[in-house]
C-alpha cells in the first residue's frame, strides 16, 4: 500500500489555521467523518487514545496521528499543513506543522505500520519537508509526496 494510493487532493489542506493539536484532531475528525459517512467521536476518541500512550511528533515539523477503526474497509489518509505550528510534545520539543493521518482498519497490522515507515522515511528528509512547506497547492503537495516514494 502506497500513501498516494491511500491520500487524495480532496484530503489535503495546505495553511490550515489551527491553534492546538486538540484542534487538530477535531479537525482530522470532522473531515475523515464527512467524507466517509463515519463516527466523528469514535475517530476522536481513537487518535487521542493514542496520543496519550505517547506523541505522534516526530521531530523536525512532522507528526503522523493515526487511529485504528472498527468496521472500516480501506485505510484512509488525510494531510495538514499548519499556518501556524503547534506544540505536539515531539521528542526535539519543536511544534509540529506538517501532519499526516492515517485512520486504519482495525485488523491491519501489516499494512498499517508499512504505511508509518513509509511515511517517516518520506518526512526524515529535509528537502522534502521543505518542498511541501513551499507548495503552492494541493496537487503539488501530492505530487511530491508521490515522487518521494519512488
Amino acid at each position: 500500500m502506497t500513501i498516494s494510493a491511500i491520500l487524495s487532493p480532496d484530503r489535503i489542506f495546505i495553511d490550515t489555521d489551527i491553534s492546538s493539536k486538540k484542534r487538530l484532531l477535531e479537525f482530522i475528525s470532522n473531515t475523515v467523518a464527512d467524507q466517509f459517512d463515519l463516527p466523528r467521536s469514535k475517530i476522536y476518541s481513537n487518535l487521542l487514545d493514542r496520543e496519550r500512550l505517547g506523541s505522534t511528533g516526530l521531530g523536525n515539523g512532522f507528526a503522523i496521528p493515526h487511529a485504528r477503526l472498527s468496521n472500516l474497509e480501506t485505510t484512509i489518509g488525510c494531510f495538514i499543513r499548519l499556518d501556524q505550528p503547534v506544540k505536539f510534545e515531539a521528542p526535539d520539543n519543536k511544534p509540529v506543522d506538517l501532519v499526516f493521518t492515517i485512520i486504519i482498519p482495525e485488523n491491519a497490522t501489516d499494512e498499517h505500520l508499512q504505511i508509518l515507515s513509509s511515511l517517516a522515511k518520506i518526512f526524515s528528509q529535509t528537502e522534502i519537508r521543505e518542498a511541501i512547506r513551499s507548495a503552492e497547492s494541493n496537487d503539488e503537495v501530492a505530487r511530491i509526496i508521490h515522487t518521494a516514494e519512488q
